[in-house]
């Protein structure tokens, strides 16, 4: 396939902000690559299933480069575009439309498979002459694509394409596809079945090519590949819970550590995933060894929280203390000694073959019971009452409390597990603070004593695949590193993931999780959410969430009151 035609679709979803448009413009696209369902990663700007986190490893330095050479100008040139036009995407159309004027007639047309085979190297070469041969891959498609075509290369390069297609569009246009509903209600059902698959796959290649045959339901989980975790919204209070998740209902600790899914394959070999599809073995050996040790069963995932305590006291930490272990991959011995870390073990999805999605909590909790030996600072099942006494439930939200963990959890005892979806089956409950987990879109350098770092930061929310903007956020980070999370840490990350200049204004790829304290939430005309947080501060850097795991529209509404 000509890569322009998969330009065009880019094209016209960057024409249009409305959902509706952009799931018919996909839903039409769709017909033409049934036959090559892989294709369908391009148009979420990804060349690899979402579970799979291989990178290209490309900076905007090198994009740089890459213009200048395609071009033959000098990289000083470039930039002074980038300061022009903002984004680099614009910069290779711009720069390389003027050159084309003169070398159209000796180049050949750009296709799909060359893109993909081209920039996918970018993910495999290591070693002496990496850069050049990097830039290399990068500069033969900008010379053999349009001025349009480099643009697309370049913000696909960038893991920002600017076309407005999450998750939920792209499930919808396979839908709209594949099973051509009826009526809103048909559409619903058919939506949940495609979701359904895709949670379990984490692939919308596998996902696409099930649904054109009409074979979703072959879609399996498969210990080895990571799988979302379910989600749980908030409680407003005990009361709340049992009238969420009915009663009687289980109670456990909201362990403050963070989330993984435990997979052992047939094989015997473990693999550890945080809930952003991240695998995190090597940074964990002593979890493997655990689970090694101490849960019989020939291949099963468990869902768990990994929580930080100190050595000496026996005390448990918070999830800060323990947080740069998710992305150190050096000094793992050492950083195992200074930040141990307890595994809680609080469900399972699948066991010796066989799924247990559908199962009811209250025999998934049994099960891992049986399995699981507990032995204190390794491996433990997650407190748990079972009670219809709100008092009971109070007590032991005290007692969680106490033990320095975030709350609870409330558990529906008769609740199947729902890989992706925050729904009623189960809810958590944590002191009144008002807080969101919410992503950083952009930033603005900071003046003064604070010249040289960003220091103030554009948060969104998610809607559909969207993100909508809450407001800005100056508070909550440290001058001093020594004194929490700072200034110049978040200015290192964000720095990496810049897409766009705007003078002293920054737009970044919406990779960093933050949660958000607020005084309360008001109605805003100025930002795309309609609303705005008053009095917003930083209090923590959450590593191991995505975008998919921040608060909703629907969470921000519930909470505002409107």
């Amino acid at each position: 396939m000509d890569y322009s035609k998969i330009c065009e679709v880019y094209a016209a979803l960057e024409s249009t902000t409305k959902g509706l448009e952009k799931t018919d413009i996909l839903a039409n696209f769709l017909g033409e690559i049934c036959d090559e369902p892989e294709l369908i990663y391009l148009l979420q700007g990804r060349l690899f299933a979402d579970y799979d986190n291989r990178e290209f490893g490309i900076s905007h330095q090198l994009v740089i480069k890459a213009i200048g050479r395609a071009a033959g100008i000098s990289e000083s040139e470039v930039v002074e575009e980038f300061k022009e036009l903002g984004e680099l995407g614009l910069v290779a159309e711009n720069v390389l439309g003027k050159k084309k004027k003169q070398t159209a007639l000796f180049s050949k047309k750009l296709s799909v498979e060359k893109v993909m085979e081209n920039l996918r190297k970018l993910t495999t070469i290591e070693g002496k002459g990496t850069v050049d041969q990097k830039i290399g891959y990068i500069v033969e498609l900008l010379h053999s694509g349009t001025p349009e075509e480099a643009k697309f290369v370049v913000r696909t390069v960038l893991s920002d394409l600017k076309i407005g297609v999450g998750s939920g569009i792209l499930r919808d246009a396979i839908v709209v596809h594949c099973f051509s509903p009826k009526d809103l209600e048909d559409k619903k059902v058919c939506a949940i079945a495609v979701q359904e698959a895709y949670d379990k796959a984490t692939d919308f290649a596998e996902v696409f090519s099930r649904a054109c045959d009409d074979s979703l339901e072959k879609i399996k989980l498969k210990p080895g590949k990571p799988v979302k975790v379910m989600l749980f919204p908030k409680a407003k209070g005990v009361e709340d819970a049992f009238r969420i998740i009915g009663r009687p209902a289980a109670f456990e600790y909201k362990y403050d550590g963070f989330r993984i899914m435990i997979n052992k394959e047939k094989n015997g070999k473990v693999k550890i995933f945080t809930r952003r599809l991240e695998e995190v073995t090597k940074q964990f050996p002593e979890i493997a060894e655990y689970v090694e040790e101490h849960v019989s069963g020939d291949s099963f995932i468990l869902d768990a929280e990994a929580v930080g305590f100190d050595s000496k006291t026996k005390k448990y930490t918070d999830f800060q203390a323990i947080s740069q272990r998710i992305r150190r991959k050096y000094d793992i011995a050492k950083l195992r000694d200074e930040l141990p870390i307890e595994l809680a073990v609080f469900d399972i999805i699948f066991y010796n073959g066989d799924s247990l999605i559908g199962k009811p909590f209250i025999e998934r909790r049994k099960l891992i019971e049986q399995i699981v030996r507990e032995e204190e600072w390794k491996i433990v099942l997650a407190k748990q009452i079972i009670t219809s006494d709100e008092v009971e439930v109070e007590k032991f939200y005290e007692a969680a409390l106490a033990d320095n963990q975030e709350g609870l959890m409330g558990k529906s005892l008769d609740a199947p597990y729902k890989p992706g979806a925050r729904i009623g089956h189960a809810v958590k409950l944590k002191p009144e603070d008002k807080d969101f987990d919410l992503v950083i879109t952009g930033a603005e350098w900071g003046t003064g004593k604070r010249a040289g770092w960003l220091t103030s930061f554009d948060v969104a929310c998610r809607d559909d695949g969207e993100l909508l903007a809450l407001g800005k956020v100056s508070t909550g980070l440290k001058e001093k590193p020594e004194e929490g999370l700072s200034f110049k840490e978040m200015t290192d990350m964000l720095e990496k993931l810049v897409v766009e200049v705007d003078g002293r204004k920054i737009s970044v790829k919406p990779e960093v999780v933050v949660t958000v304290q607020y005084q309360n939430i008001q109605k805003s005309p100025t930002y795309s959410s309609g609303f705005a947080l008053r009095f917003p501060r930083i209090t923590r850097l959450r590593e191991d969430r995505g975008v998919s795991d921040i608060a909703t529209l629907g969470e921000i509404e519930g909470e505002s009151g409107e």
